[in-house]
């Protein structure tokens, strides 16, 4: 008699355990994105100072070439472009807040050029590191369109090896802030970041 209690308790448990909900896996403390807006000096800043986001390096991405100096990728034919990869905790900050800030420190509409920088190592591009960042972009990037009667020349592709810039360009914002407040004026930037979007980024 015991017996058949205790086994048909086992039997109650296995079935609760069975029923209950599948918990849900636990968010990555980490992710990475990559972008490019022209210069990586100007692109860092804007995300550096947001919360949630753990760091920024800026570098090249998006050609062939291994282990591109900055003299080769500046000078054109590598493929690569001026990026930022910024890692951030998905948890404090959204991919989508990213795109947003991202979006407002560019010209969408620029083919190959960004402000005063001109050539495809200049170009905008998002680089997807996934598929759920791909569509998240690809449907920021419409709701975009609808502003602009251009297209808008921002290229969505898929995240490929992203190689660091040399030391004294990393947060040369802070290191050489004359120099970059200098040249961010001079390339006329933030004049043509308050034409496209009402007022400069903060």
């Amino acid at each position: 008699m015991k017996r058949t209690i205790l086994f048909g308790g086992l039997l109650l448990t296995a079935g609760l355990l069975s029923a209950a909900p599948a918990q849900p896996k636990p968010q990555a403390s980490k992710a990475t994105a990559a972008f490019a807006g022209g210069c990586f000096w100007c692109m860092e800043h804007p995300f550096d100072s947001l919360p949630g986001v753990l760091s920024v390096t800026v570098g090249y991405t998006g050609g062939t070439k291994d282990h591109p100096t900055y003299e080769e990728v500046s000078s054109g034919g590598t493929g690569h472009a001026e990026s930022v990869q910024v890692v951030y905790d998905p948890a404090r900050i959204t991919y989508q807040k990213l795109l947003d800030v991202f979006w407002h420190n560019i010209d969408p509409v620029a083919m190959n050029r960004q402000f005063c920088d001109v050539g495809e190592q200049y170009r905008s591009a998002i680089f997807y590191a996934d598929e759920a960042q791909k569509q998240a972009t690809e449907a920021s990037r419409q709701e975009l369109q609808k502003r602009f009667k251009q297209p808008v020349a921002t290229q969505i592709v898929a995240a490929s090896t992203f190689w660091p810039a040399e030391t004294y360009h990393q947060h040369f914002y802070k290191k050489n802030p004359v120099r970059y407040n200098f040249y961010r004026f001079g390339c006329g930037r933030d004049q043509r970041l308050a034409e496209v979007w009402g007022k400069a980024p903060e």
